[in-house]
């Protein structure tokens, strides 16, 4: 047996990810803590980065940017003290 790859369970506890319960069929509120729940583990940020394909190119720049405006903040936030 690989013991690279996990065997399937037929346990459905072990297959689940996020998930809501919904209690006295109160959906609107299941819903709402699936939305902060989802929010929370990144999976919105990821999602909206993944909706289009994005060139290699324009991901280099884009984290060079991003890269770029860090550095400008600590060199902001460190300017006083060395003055």
């Amino acid at each position: 047996m690989n013991k690279r790859f996990k065997p399937m369970s037929s346990d459905i506890s072990d297959r689940r990810g996020l998930y809501v319960e919904v209690r006295n069929n109160d959906v609107n509120r299941a819903l709402r803590r699936l939305k902060k729940l989802m929010n929370s583990e990144g999976m919105v940020k990821d999602m909206r980065k993944n909706e289009f394909y994005e060139k290699p190119s324009v991901v280099r720049k884009r984290e060079k940017a991003q890269a770029r405006k860090r550095w400008l903040k600590t060199v902001e936030k460190n300017k006083e003290n060395w003055q």
